[in-house]
C-alpha cells in the first residue's frame, strides 16, 4: 500500500513528556523538539516504481556500476537536505550518543571550521545510522539511512537516466553547483576546501538538494563489487554482509557505500551512479548523510 502523502501532518506533537526523563533542560527539550520536527518536515515523498539501476552504458564509470539492472521500489520519503552539524550536535546532546568514528576528536581539532553548524555533518556510517534510527524513534516511525537503490532512484528523480542530480541533469558551476577553484577543476574536480551549506543551489526535479558534489552521502548497504550481478529486483537491501578489510594493524571491518561524490573529488565521481567505498567506522571530512522514512 502506498505511503500517505500526508504523513507529515499526522506526526505526534508530544515527544517527551518529562524533562526529568529526558535528563536535560526545558530549553534543550525545545531545541530537540524543534530539530526533530524540522527534520521530519523536510521529508519529500518519492513515488515508487521500476527503473534501471546502474550505469546505462557509455558513461566512464567503475566496473562496479554495471550491469544496469531493473529494480522496483516501494514509495518512500527522503530528506530534501543533508543533515547539518548543528542539528547533529542537538542529537548528540539529546540522545547521549557516543561517536563511533575513528579519530573523531582529532579531526575536529585539526579542522574545526569543517564542523560549523550550517555545514553537512561529517560522520561515520555508524553515527549516521544512529541519527536516523533515533529520529524515527521519536515518532515511532521506520526512519533509516536510504538503501543504495533508494538513494539512486531519488537522485535520478524517479529513476530518470540523468548523469547528475541537478535541476537539469548537467553541471553548471556557479548556477547549480559550486564554482571549483583549481585550474583543472573543469575536468578533474571541485577542489574546494569546504562543502556548501545545504540548500544553496536549486534542487533536482524531485525536490532534493545537494546530491551532486557536496558531501559524499552514506547509504545503508554493505559493499560488494559484484552485487549488481546478484541484486534482488524488489526493494534491494544490498549484500547481507561485507568483506572485512584491514583498517589498522589487527583491526578489520566491512565497507559501506557512499554516494553523490563530494566537494574535494573529481566531478566524474559525482555521477548519480558512481559508488564510493569506505570502512564503516571511518569519517571522511567530505562525508554527510540524509535519512529516509519507509
Amino acid at each position: 500500500m502506498p505511503i500517505s502523502r500526508y504523513f507529515i501532518h499526522f506526526l505526534p506533537v508530544a515527544l517527551i513528556t518529562s524533562t526529568n526523563l529526558a535528563g536535560c533542560s526545558g530549553y534543550s527539550d525545545s531545541k530537540k523538539d524543534d530539530m526533530v520536527h524540522r527534520q521530519m518536515e523536510a521529508m519529500v515523498f518519492v513515488e515508487g516504481g521500476a527503473f534501471m539501476m546502474g550505469n546505462p552504458g557509455g558513461w566512464a564509470m567503475g566496473a562496479d556500476t554495471i550491469p544496469a539492472h531493473e529494480v522496483v521500489l516501494d514509495d518512500f520519503f527522503i530528506q530534501k537536505y543533508e543533515v547539518t552539524q548543528g542539528d547533529y550536535e542537538i542529537f548528540l546532546e539529546a540522545s547521549g550518543h557516543s561517536m563511533k568514528a575513528r579519530f573523531y576528536d582529532d579531526k575536529r581539532n585539526e579542522s574545526p571550521e569543517r564542523f560549523s553548524a550550517e555545514l553537512p555533518a561529517p560522520v561515520s556510517w555508524h553515527d549516521a545510522k544512529a541519527f536516523c534510527l533515533w529520529l524515527g524513534e521519536q515518532f515511532n516511525q521506520p526512519v533509516d539511512l536510504p538503501t543504495e537503490a533508494q538513494w539512486e532512484y531519488a537522485a535520478r528523480s524517479g529513476g530518470k537516466p540523468v548523469r547528475h542530480a541537478t535541476d537539469n541533469g548537467e553541471i553548471e558551476p556557479g548556477r547549480n553547483v559550486s564554482i571549483a577553484s583549481g585550474p583543472k577543476a573543469a575536468l578533474y574536480g571541485d577542489k574546494r576546501t569546504m562543502p556548501d551549506a545545504p540548500g544553496r543551489y536549486p534542487p533536482n526535479p524531485a525536490g532534493l538538494h545537494d546530491m551532486t558534489g557536496n558531501a559524499a552521502e552514506w547509504v545503508n548497504d554493505y559493499y560488494a563489487p559484484d552485487y549488481y550481478q546478484n541484486s534482488e529486483r524488489m526493494n534491494p537491501q544490498g549484500p547481507e554482509s561485507g568483506e572485512p578489510v584491514t583498517i589498522a594493524p589487527g583491526l578489520q571491518e566491512p565497507e559501506r557505500v557512499m554516494r553523490g561524490g563530494d566537494y574535494q573529488g573529481p566531478i566524474i565521481n559525482s555521477s548519480t551512479v558512481s559508488r564510493r567505498v569506505v570502512p564503516e567506522s571511518s569519517m571522511p571530512l567530505s562525508s554527510g548523510f540524509r535519512c529516509v522514512k519507509n
